[in-house]
C-alpha cells in the first residue's frame, strides 16, 4: 500500500521522459494515457485515504543529516493531490494541438512532457513530510515550469519566463536559508532531522523560530503570490498558452498556500501568531487589489491572472485568522479555485483561438455567433465570483463567516472583494459577449466549441456545481485537516459571544 505514492508521483516523472522521445499524434496519445492513468491513481489514493487507509512511506534517505524520503497524505494533501490529477489531462486535452502553430518553439511531445513533469514534481510537494524532500521538489517544478512559458506563448515569452525564473529564484534562494536553519536547529537539538513531525516538537525560541519562518513565508508569498510580489504572474499569464497558465495557476501557485499551512503553521505556531496582524492586511490588500487591477485589465488572460491575486489573498487570509471554519474554507477554496481558475483560462484561451486575440476592445456580440462559448464563459465566470450553488461560494462562505469570529472589522473589508468580483466578471462579459456582433468577431468567430472543447470544460464546471450543492464529501476531509492544524498551532476557536438579554 505505500508504494501508491511512489508510483502516483514517479508514473508521470517517467511518462515524461518516453513522451519526449516520441513525436507527433504518439506523443500526445501515450503522455494522455499516462496522465488518465496518474488521475485513475490519484483518485484511489485520495479515496483510500479518506477511509482512513495509512498512505505513507518513511525511509532514511540521508542518515547523516537526517534527511528522510518520507510521502503521505493528510486532508489538505489529499485535496490538493485530487485537484492536481484532474487539472493535468484537463489541460492535455485543451491543448492538444499546441506546437502546430509556426510560433511554436517545440513540438506538441515537449509540451506534454513538460506537463507531465511538472505534475510529478508538484505531487512530490503536496505529498512530502521531509522539508529537504519538499524543498527539492518545490525547486524542480521551476525547470519545467520555465521551459513551458519560454516554448509556447506570445512574443515575449522568454521575458515572461525570465522574470518568472528570478522571483521564484529569489524565493527559493532565502527558502533555503531557512531549510539550512532547521537543520542548525535539529541538529543543535541533539537529534538532526528533517521531518516535518519531528520539527515541529522542536522548541525553537522566539528569535530563530520567527527568522525562519519569516524565510519559508516569504517564499510562499511569491509563489501564492501576494500584492507587491505578484507582477511576475500577469506577465507569465498574457504570454503563455491558457493550457501553461492554468498549470501555474491552478496547481504551481498552490504550492504557495500548501506550504503556509504545512510549514508556517505546523513548524511555527509562534511565529504564525506573532505574524498575523500584518499578514491578514497583506492579505485584504490583495483581494482588493487584485480584484481592482482585473476590473481596468484590457487583457483577457491578464484579467483572469488579477483575479486569482484576488483569491488568494482570500485563501491567505483564512489561514491566519486561526479558526477551524476558515482554515477548512481555505483549503476548499484551494481546490475549488484550481477548477475554477482551470475553466476561466481555458475557456478564455478558445476565444482567443477564435479572434487572434486577448484584446477585450476586440470582441463584442459573441454569444450570437458562439452561444454555448458565451454560455460556459458566464458559468466560469460565476464561479470565479463564488456564487450561491457553486464550491467557490462555500469556501469562501466558511472563509469570511469563520474569519468573523476572530477579526469582524477585517472580515467587513475584505467582503469588498466579492462585490468588487461581481464587478470585473460582469463587465467582461458584457463588454465580449453581449451587443452587436462586431465585424471582426463575425469574421473571425465563425464556429462555436467543439466536441473537444465541451469535454474540456464539461468536467471542470460538473464538479465546482457538484462541489456547490454537495460539498460535504469534500468538505469533511478540510475538516479535519483544519481541526489537525488548529491542534498542531495551539488555538482554540473562539468562543460563541450570547447577548445577555438571550440567555
Amino acid at each position: 500500500m505505500s508504494l501508491i505514492l511512489t508510483i502516483l508521483a514517479l508514473l508521470p516523472i517517467l511518462g515524461a521522459v518516453v513522451v519526449f522521445l516520441l513525436k507527433g499524434q504518439v506523443a500526445r496519445v501515450v503522455g494522455y494515457g499516462i496522465a488518465l492513468t496518474t488521475a485513475i491513481l490519484g483518485v484511489l489514493a485520495f479515496v483510500l485515504s479518506t477511509q482512513g487507509a495509512a498512505l505513507s512511506v518513511d525511509l532514511n534517505w540521508i542518515p547523516v543529516i537526517g534527511a528522510h524520503y518520507a510521502l503521505g497524505l493528510d486532508g489538505i494533501s489529499a485535496l490538493l493531490v485530487l485537484m492536481t490529477v484532474i487539472i493535468v489531462p484537463v489541460v492535455l486535452l485543451a491543448e492538444w494541438h499546441v506546437g502546430d502553430d509556426e510560433g511554436a518553439r517545440w513540438g506538441s511531445n515537449v509540451f506534454f512532457g513538460l506537463a507531465l513533469l511538472l505534475q510529478g514534481f508538484a505531487l512530490f510537494v503536496f505529498m512530502a513530510e521531509d522539508v529537504l524532500l519538499f524543498y527539492i521538489a518545490f525547486e524542480a517544478t521551476l525547470i519545467p515550469t520555465y521551459f513551458l512559458i519560454a516554448g509556447y506563448g506570445g512574443p515575449k515569452r522568454r521575458q515572461a519566463a525570465i522574470k518568472f525564473l528570478i522571483y521564484s529564484l529569489v524565493g527559493g534562494l532565502v527558502m533555503l536559508v531557512a531549510v539550512a536553519g532547521l537543520y542548525a536547529v535539529s541538529a543543535s537539538a541533539g537529534n538532526p532531522s528533517f521531518l516535518i513531525s519531528d520539527l515541529a516538537a522542536l522548541d525553537m525560541g522566539t528569535n530563530i523560530g520567527r527568522w525562519l519562518f519569516a524565510g519559508f513565508f516569504f517564499a510562499f508569498a511569491v509563489k501564492a503570490p501576494l500584492a507587491g510580489l505578484h507582477t511576475w504572474l500577469p506577465d507569465a499569464a498574457e504570454q503563455s498558452t491558457p493550457g501553461t497558465s492554468t498549470l501555474l495557476v491552478g496547481i504551481l501557485d498552490k504550492i504557495g498556500t500548501f506550504g503556509m499551512i504545512k510549514i508556517c503553521l505546523w513548524i511555527f505556531p509562534e511565529a504564525s501568531q506573532w505574524a498575523t496582524p500584518v499578514i491578514l492586511i497583506w492579505a485584504i490588500v490583495s483581494v482588493i487589489y487584485g480584484a481592482l487591477l482585473a476590473i481596468q485589465s484590457k487583457d483577457l488572460l491578464r484579467l483572469v491572472s488579477y483575479t486569482s491575486i484576488s483569491h488568494f489573498g482570500f485563501m491567505v487570509f483564512g489561514i491566519f485568522a486561526l479558526t477551524t471554519q476558515s482554515l477548512s474554507g481555505s483549503i476548499f477554496y484551494m481546490l475549488n479555485h484550481g477548477l475554477s481558475t482551470a475553466a476561466m483560462f481555458l475557456v478564455v484561451g478558445f476565444m482567443i483561438r477564435r479572434r487572434g486575440t486577448a484584446d477585450i476592445d476586440a470582441y463584442g456580440g459573441v454569444q450570437k455567433v458562439a452561444p454555448v462559448l458565451a454560455g460556459v464563459l458566464l458559468i466560469s465566470g460565476l464561479t470565479a465570483l463564488a456564487l450561491p450553488g457553486m464550491g467557490s461560494f462555500v469556501s469562501e462562505f466558511l472563509v469570511m463567516a469563520g474569519s468573523w469570529q476572530r477579526y469582524p472589522i477585517h472580515t467587513a473589508v475584505i467582503t469588498l472583494g466579492t462585490v468588487l468580483a461581481a464587478v470585473y466578471v460582469l463587465r467582461m462579459y458584457l463588454r465580449t459577449m453581449t451587443g452587436p456582433v462586431t465585424e471582426q468577431v463575425e469574421t473571425h468567430v465563425t464556429t462555436d466549441l467543439s466536441l473537444r472543447e465541451k469535454a474540456v470544460v464539461a468536467p471542470l464546471l460538473i464538479l465546482l456545481i457538484a462541489f456547490g450543492f454537495f460539498p460535504k464529501p469534500v468538505l469533511s476531509v478540510a475538516d479535519d485537516s483544519a481541526r489537525d492544524t488548529m491542534v498542531k498551532v495551539g488555538v482554540s476557536d473562539p468562543a460563541p459571544q450570547v447577548q445577555e438579554g438571550n440567555r
